[in-house]
């Protein structure tokens, strides 16, 4: 089961997420939802957005149409930046940078923690 928390930081302009676990297309319609909401009360390209990767496991590959939907709507948005911070998993590493790759997400970083 996966989680996902948000937390958006005003004075910084940084949108802040942490998800952990391995998500179903539920979970994963759980946190586009709650995404949706919590962009909806800010101007999303004056904003960063870092999520904390770092509990969440490599995603199954029916889960990957969801994970493509995810970095789209990042890209859709307008966030000035995307930072995704992973554990030392090359794995996970691989599969993030090619979705990224895939939806043509060009202002991302993954950064190692």
């Amino acid at each position: 089961m996966g989680s996902f928390n948000i937390k958006i930081d005003q004075s910084a302009k940084v949108f802040h997420a942490e998800v952990e676990g391995t998500f179903s297309p539920e979970d994963g319609q759980a946190s586009i939802e709650a995404y949706s909401k919590a962009i909806s009360s800010i101007s999303v390209p004056e904003y960063e957005i870092d999520i904390d990767c770092t509990k969440l496991n490599v995603s199954a590959p029916d889960s990957l149409p969801l994970l493509e939907g995810c970095f789209g709507l990042y890209k859709k948005d307008g966030f000035k930046k995307v930072t995704l911070r992973i554990a030392k998993n090359p794995i996970l590493k691989m599969q993030l940078s090619r979705v990224a790759r895939t939806v043509k997400l060009d202002s991302y970083e993954i950064i190692e923690v």
